[in-house]
């Protein structure tokens, strides 16, 4: 693939993006937050709680909340027991332990139990856009490339439900993702190492940075065929960035994007770093 293809490549990928984030939410994101909203936020000492009895805790709730969600708590589990506040003046506590109405006096803490997604079965929860299709050689191109820029590239089931963590100079993911979600989480990555950990981390926010780790992943997944969906959308949206935005960041999003499809799909793939 020639430099001119490359930048008509990323050009055109930018735009479709663009486009795909002034059209809005998808019906997935707004499906995803709707169930998300369900799961309470907890506080700190609830939440070594959880993680004292299950570790890998991911999400929690209530069998009420795991009801809703149309998903069962397996026969035989036992809960997780964290303390849930009562008010004065009020006939039931919080009995998932969330936040309370501020203006009603504190006077007890009573247990309750929460399960575990792991715990429970049921109807899937609703996911946002996903990558599909397959990479093929260009995985193990990229990461032996991104290996090659001095970064260690890692597998660890130690960082979910993230999938993805980079440091700068390391890049752990995690294991078990199909081959197409691994190529452009790896992607959205390096992006960070690239733009994130240097003179500009100070000059951004997570929503700008979130905007172009993805924006890149985008443009370097349309490149080698991969179906996109409304995976990059979703993901930007979750960070509310918008099409102003991506278009701000044009720049560092068109350099990191082109770099990465020069090396993976032109002549220079085990090129030394810059």
């Amino acid at each position: 693939m020639k430099s001119e293809q490359i930048k008509q490549i990323t050009s055109k990928a930018i735009g479709q993006l663009a486009a795909d984030l002034q059209a809005g939410k998808s019906e997935a994101l707004t499906s995803y937050l709707t169930a998300m909203a369900r799961f309470r936020k907890y506080s700190l000492f609830n939440l070594m709680l959880i993680l004292q009895a299950c570790p890998k805790a991911t999400r929690v709730a209530g069998y009420r909340t795991w009801r809703s969600l149309g998903r069962y708590v397996k026969k035989g589990e036992k809960g997780i027991m964290i303390l849930a506040p009562v008010f004065r003046g009020s006939a039931d506590a919080d009995v998932e332990g969330g936040s309370a109405d501020q203006t009603r006096v504190l006077i007890a803490y009573r247990p309750v139990f929460v399960f575990d997604e792991s715990q429970t079965v049921g109807a899937d929860l609703p996911q946002i856009g996903a990558v599909n299709g397959d990479p093929g050689l260009y995985l193990a191109r990229l990461e032996g490339w991104v290996r090659a820029q001095g970064i260690v590239l890692d597998y660890s089931q130690d960082i979910a439900p993230a999938k993805g963590m980079s440091e700068g100079a390391k890049i752990t993911l995690l294991p078990g993702q199909s081959a197409a979600e691994t190529f452009s989480t790896l992607v959205h990555e390096y992006a960070h190492s690239a733009l994130h950990f240097g003179d500009r981390r100070t000059e951004t926010t997570k929503r700008i940075r979130e905007t172009e780790a993805e924006a890149v992943a985008f443009v370097v997944c349309s490149a080698i065929g991969l179906q996109t969906g409304t995976a990059a959308r979703d993901y930007i949206s979750l960070y509310h960035g918008d099409a102003s935005l991506l278009l701000q960041s044009l720049e560092y999003i068109q350099q990191t994007a082109t770099r990465i499809l020069d090396s993976i799909c032109g002549d220079r793939s085990s090129a030394a770093p810059a």
